[in-house]
């Protein structure tokens, strides 16, 4: 018999209104899988003291008292939210973001723990965190993709029903597609960013990491909608996503860039994408070359505007208010501007500091525009790429990444090699489209490997409509680690 921890939201609402299981028996479960294997995993950050059980809610709304894991930059309120960084160690949220406050109005109950990621999300393995690096339950000597790679481990390793993570430049779904899970990263301005701490203000969108992409539509459907606390949240109506699942996809239109199937893509990722597509071809739908031929401009632009962002959002971090404060007795601060300095270079990690470096070198005087404001303009271009696209197609397929997960400490010292693990899910954040990922087969090594779907603005039913029927019909998402 299948333990309820490794059964979907929507096996398991099944279960709760046939009074088969109840929400306290899934917490349970989900609390002895996290104590027998999270030291394998690390997923989790936090755990003394784990108890989930104790809190657990039966519900009649939506979710039913289905437990959520929550990564660890969305605030929850009295429950520490650190981004995995010293600089922010004890704090403790005074209020819910608003996808917590919505999770929670829908029935779901939200775990007193939050999952692993890169430090402020700067990075794709969740190798850069204060509380050491997750390890892929299909290899544990290999990362998770990152900067979500918590959630997503978490959820392949059936530590997690399902789980929210947040997507800058492919944080959900590369680390999805390392894990063998399916992420989504929703339109930007789909999802309130209220109660996210900020990495790059005008690319982070919060999205949902599930074992199956019903579980995705149902959780977006969820988390989306209008937030007056969002200046950048959009009034747009939010459809049942789940209601287009099972659409058949005859005669849907899909472009295939030429640029992103050219040297550098491993062969067994590419021979994956071929099979997958094949299979796209026997299910209707029709296929035709694209170009987005400011793609190779994508990952320099991505870390001009991304990392300007962050050196702004993250100069609130002094040690004044709250979290870490330097407190050496042997160098102790003789002003202010002393105690930030030793406060920053004590708390923060080597990327962290790297990419403020970065940010902070491309705002300066003199150099504004010469990187900052000639990024945006060509931005401006990739989004238009995407636009002419999408006057020709319905959707974009890609590989999500264009290796399948690398060892722990391979690109560690090298940080452009990382950098180039999020070339193919960069550019969906500059132009603020929704992507998906969702495994399309393995690689000798038995690692997974991910295709990533791409559609215009607001468009996520026709993500979920293709990404559905591929998924019924092929075997991956049923899929499991043997840990």
């Amino acid at each position: 018999m299948t333990e309820l921890n490794a059964l979907t939201c929507h096996e398991l609402i099944e279960k709760i209104e046939k009074k088969e299981s109840t929400a306290k028996d899934i917490a349970v479960s989900l609390e002895e899988r996290i104590k027998a294997i999270d030291l394998l995993i690390n997923a989790y950050v936090r755990k003394d003291g784990l108890s989930l059980s104790r809190a657990v809610t039966e519900s009649s709304a939506e979710l039913r008292g289905i437990p959520v894991s929550i990564k660890d930059n969305i605030c929850t309120e009295a429950i520490n939210t650190e981004c995995c960084s010293k600089i922010l160690s004890g704090f403790k949220p005074p209020y819910d973001a608003t996808v917590i406050k919505k999770l929670k109005a829908a029935g779901a109950n939200i775990l007193g723990i939050k999952t692993n990621m890169d430090e402020f999300a700067f990075g794709s393995s969740t190798e850069n965190s204060c509380f050491g690096a997750s390890h892929n339950p299909w290899n544990l000597d290999c990362v998770v993709g990152g900067s979500s790679g918590g959630s997503a481990a978490a959820v392949a390793a059936d530590e997690a029903i399902c789980a929210l993570g947040t997507d800058t430049g492919g944080s959900i779904r590369q680390p999805a597609a390392f894990c063998g899970v399916v992420g989504l990263k929703p339109t930007y301005g789909r999802v309130s960013r209220y109660g996210l701490i900020a990495f790059a203000s005008s690319l982070d969108q919060i999205g949902p990491i599930t074992k199956d992409v019903r579980d995705s539509a149902l959780i977006t459907k969820v988390i989306s909608g209008h937030d007056p606390l969002d200046s950048t949240s959009v009034e747009s109506a939010v459809p049942d996503y789940t209601q287009v699942l099972g659409r058949e996809i005859k005669d849907l239109l899909v472009g295939l860039p030429r640029e992103y199937f050219v040297q550098g893509l491993d062969a067994e990722v590419k021979s994956a994408l071929d099979e997958a597509i094949n299979k796209l071809k026997s299910l209707g739908a029709v296929f035709q070359e694209i170009s987005l031929p400011h793609t190779t401009y994508a990952v320099p632009v991505y870390y001009i505007v991304a990392t300007a962002e962050a050196s702004s959002n993250l100069a609130r971090f002094d040690g004044v208010q709250y979290g870490y404060r330097a407190q050496s007795q042997k160098q102790k601060a003789q002003n202010l501007i002393q105690m930030y300095k030793q406060t920053r270079g004590e708390a923060f990690g080597e990327e962290a500091k790297r990419r403020i470096l970065l940010g902070t070198f491309v705002l300066s005087h003199g150099y504004y525009d010469a990187y900052y404001l000639k990024a945006l303009k060509v931005r401006t271009l990739i989004k238009q790429d995407f636009d002419r696209a999408f006057s020709e197609c319905d959707c974009i397929i890609t590989p999500t990444s264009p290796t399948p997960a690398f060892v722990i400490g391979e690109k560690a010292q090298d940080p452009l090699k990382m950098y180039l693990s999020d070339i193919y899910t960069i550019s969906a954040n500059l132009a603020g489209i929704p992507a998906i990922s969702i495994p399309c087969g393995f690689s000798k090594r038995g690692i997974p490997v991910g295709m990533q779907i791409q559609a215009k603005p607001f468009a996520e039913d026709v993500l979920f409509q293709l990404a559905y029927a591929y998924e019924q019909n092929t075997p991956w998402h049923k899929m499991k680690p043997k840990l």
